[in-house]
């Protein structure tokens, strides 16, 4: 009888968990609220084992990880042009995505899972063009333990 009231503790917790695990949606835009050649949202604050999945709304576009912006041990991602993508991220800290062709042209979007572990490493990352002064207000949105407990 304990084994069976283990097993099924074990199990109702592993399906709550998974039942917890939110999907989001990331457009890849042309022309968007924040202007031209964009991610929206471009800012996105998940918890591990949530989904990301970007949706190529207008034709000419990509996500790939930023070199320098992903937790220690990330295995990194460039999704195929023009093709839906979706990624389930597991480990916590911040992903820095940019769309290949239009980097330079300031189409970033930040990923925040969980604690922002690697916040130093990823603001120290230079960016090219605009992308720079896209990041800033992203960069704001990032919430750290230590601003949560203040």
């Amino acid at each position: 009888m304990f084994g069976k009231l283990t097993l099924m503790t074990v199990a109702a917790a592993l399906f709550a968990s998974v039942a917890a695990a939110e999907t989001f949606e990331i457009k890849m835009l042309n022309k968007g609220e924040e202007g031209s050649m964009v991610f929206e949202p471009a800012f996105v604050a998940a918890q591990p084992g949530d989904t990301i999945t970007f949706i190529p709304t207008d034709k000419g576009h990509n996500a790939e990880i930023i070199k320098g912006m992903f937790p220690a041990g990330f295995e990194t991602f460039k999704s195929k042009m023009n093709k839906e993508f979706s990624i389930t991220l597991d480990q916590e800290g911040l992903y820095g995505i940019k769309c290949t062709p239009h980097y330079s042209m300031g189409m970033v979007a930040l990923i925040q899972v969980g604690d922002a572990i690697n916040l130093e490493d990823a603001a120290a990352v230079k960016q090219k063009g605009k992308a720079k002064k896209r990041f800033l207000p992203l960069f704001d949105q990032v919430v750290t333990e230590a601003a949560v407990s203040n």
